[in-house]
C-alpha cells in the first residue's frame, strides 16, 4: 500500500489516536481543527490502515505510519 503525506492534521489526529479511542468532534475541539476537516483526515487514514473506525465516530490507532517499521 502506497503512503501518505503527512499533513499537521494527521499528526495531530495520530497523537490523540495514540493515547486511546477519540471522536472526530474531540479531536476537532482538543487540536483546534474543523471537525469536517478531521472527519476528512480520518478517512484517508482509514483507507491506507493506519486508523479503524470501530463504530460511527469512534475510531482508533492502528498503526502509526511515523513510526519505523509501523507499530
Amino acid at each position: 500500500m502506497a503512503e501518505i503525506s503527512l499533513n499537521p492534521t494527521d499528526n495531530a489526529i495520530l497523537d490523540m489516536l495514540g493515547e486511546g479511542r477519540c471522536s472526530p468532534s474531540y479531536i476537532a475541539e482538543e487540536a483546534g481543527y474543523s471537525r469536517q476537516n478531521v472527519t476528512n483526515r480520518l478517512g484517508r487514514l482509514v483507507e491506507h490502515g493506519y486508523v479503524r473506525k470501530l463504530h460511527p465516530g469512534l475510531y482508533e490507532l492502528a498503526e502509526d505510519p511515523r513510526k519505523e517499521g509501523g507499530d
